[in-house]
């Protein structure tokens, strides 16, 4: 069983920052991707941000500069620096990993989802 469980969300005023941290455990052999996705009322889920093994990631368009994706391979842990925040970024943000679990078996998991609101 692989659990991914998110943490850091909340409310913040326009122009601050937040730290989104994503742990995953259970029984893992090796995780081959992380990333974030949020989702905003009334619209699709989209890629906020990604890290591969390798270190290698990608962002969306409307975080480059301003969001910075990191990964513990240790631990088993992804983060997302949020910098500069605006309104728009308001939305539930998941965890997201691709990772091979018992039996070398490549599976895509989800975390429950953390909300983070940007207002003043």
């Amino acid at each position: 069983q692989v659990q991914l469980v998110e943490s850091g969300g909340g409310l913040v005023q326009p122009g601050g920052s937040l730290r989104l941290s994503c742990a995953a455990s259970g029984n893992i052999f090796s995780i081959n991707a992380m990333g974030w996705y949020r989702q905003a009322p009334g619209k699709q889920r989209e890629l906020v941000a990604g890290i591969f093994s390798g270190s290698r990631t990608n962002y969306a368009d409307s975080v480059k500069g301003r969001f910075t994706i990191s990964r513990d391979n240790a631990k088993n842990t992804v983060n997302l620096q949020m910098n500069s925040l605006k309104p728009e970024d308001t939305a539930v943000y998941y965890c997201n990993a691709d990772l091979f679990s018992s039996g070398w078996v490549l599976k895509n998991y989800w975390g429950q989802g953390t909300q983070v609101t940007v207002s003043s």
